[in-house]
């Protein structure tokens, strides 16, 4: 039989989870937008939301990106996409930040050594403070095309000296080890390495700097600067993915993190949802009855409502198939592409639902589209590279169009 209720642990994570989002998130955006942020830096709108972040480590938030069997309290991708679903359908930017988190520890949790594992985890496992992880993966001149056969590849690169690896470039820890592969050979040269604040730390003041803090249309309280890597010195040992391995990590991880956007979509459909369909029962804007009645009104309703519940169901599925079959990452690619394109779609139609009235910034919509644009664009963007992963995949000769869908034949 097919089943999709929640089990009553998943039931409980999803109650914890809705009622720390309003108890912390529902506020955020009066944090991160107040009077005092608006006129000052771009990441002090950032720094705004630390409590809230320090009340994500104390509740176990952070922990529970870390598998229960590596010491952490977290679990199978679906109980991921059930948090950020409640997350998102209450507020974005302080949520991204951390879900963030997870994304950073990916790689670590994928590839990383037992040894690499005890000394790094050790700060996420605590419940105490703010660490932050961070995979950082893009770069100014683009990285879509980082792994393509006769490109250049990354321009962040490291060269081993002795016992150090000696790291160059505007971002990282993606990077190519120079001298790895052939040079034509990209994805041969492609590494991960980790670098701690301790690292940055015990090198001269020049090998890292903060170049500026790029502002964004939304997701107003997230930073993301535009960072220099110079000549940054760094132990062998925090290799975590050596070249020739860490294109196939930042892949796999890239291909769960697609499951974590859809998710957000589902979530930003939910907040759009909730707030159109009272504002239709609560205005007559001059008729004698309420906008509900109304079968405009209603058809864009049902149109908001139907792709959130289907993106809902290709998440759940998508989750389910991760890493189950042989190609499991077209429907974690599908869920990406479909949530976030769902979600621009549906926040539009709740403008076009209001009126002119939604464009006054009174009104949650412009908020809400501001921060929905960024989800097709972002985490691989649905033209540049989830399009043509699923193209690359349907290319394959032992293509199953249906084997995500049935399960393998036995």
């Amino acid at each position: 039989m097919i089943d999709f209720s929640l089990s009553p642990e998943q039931l409980a994570l999803r109650n914890a989870m809705k009622a720390f989002a309003e108890a912390n998130l529902k506020t955020a955006r009066a944090v991160y937008e107040s009077p005092g942020h608006t006129s000052s830096k771009w990441e002090d709108k950032f720094r705004s939301i630390q409590p809230i972040y320090a009340e994500a480590a104390k509740a176990g938030l952070i922990k529970g990106h870390v598998p229960k069997e590596l010491g952490g309290a977290g679990g199978p991708l679906i109980e991921a996409a059930l948090v950020v679903e409640e997350f998102f359908a209450v507020d974005t930017s302080a949520s991204l930040t951390i879900l963030g988190t997870g994304l950073g520890l990916t790689p670590l949790i994928m590839a990383g050594s037992p040894e690499q594992h005890k000394k790094f985890f050790k700060p996420f496992l605590e419940g105490t403070g703010t660490p932050l992880a961070s995979l950082v993966f893009s770069e100014p001149g683009g990285s879509a095309n980082f792994a393509e056969p006769g490109a250049p590849g990354f321009q962040t690169v490291a060269r081993l000296e002795g016992d150090e690896y000696v790291i160059s470039g505007e971002k990282c820890v993606l990077c190519r080890v120079i001298g790895s592969a052939p040079t034509e050979d990209v994805r041969g040269q492609t590494a991960i390495i980790i670098v701690t604040r301790q690292d940055i730390t015990s090198n001269d003041p020049g090998a890292y700097s903060v170049l500026s803090h790029p502002e964004t249309m939304g997701l107003r309280g997230v930073n993301g600067p535009h960072i220099r890597f110079k000549n940054l010195r760094v132990p062998k040992f925090n290799l975590l993915a050596p070249p020739g391995k860490g294109a196939d990590v930042v892949e796999m991880t890239f291909t769960a993190s697609a499951v974590i956007v859809g998710a957000m979509g589902v979530g930003i459909m939910r907040q759009t949802f909730d707030r159109v369909l009272a504002w239709a029962k609560e205005n007559r804007r001059g008729s004698k009855e309420a906008m509900i009645h109304k079968q405009s009104v209603a058809d864009l309703l049902i149109k908001i409502k139907v792709r959130c519940e289907a993106t809902r169901a290709l998440v759940w599925k998508a989750a389910c198939c991760f890493g189950s079959t042989q190609f499991g990452a077209e429907i974690c690619y599908e869920a990406k592409i479909f949530g976030s394109e769902s979600a621009v779609e549906s926040v539009m139609d709740a403008i076009n639902l209001v009126g002119v009235s939604a464009y006054s910034r009174s009104q949650p919509f412009a908020d809400l589209l501001n921060d929905a644009v960024v989800l097709p664009i972002f985490d691989g963007g649905n033209v540049g590279v989830r399009r043509r992963q699923i193209e690359a995949i349907f290319a394959a000769d032992s293509y199953d169009a249906w084997e995500t869908t049935f399960g393998a034949d036995k």
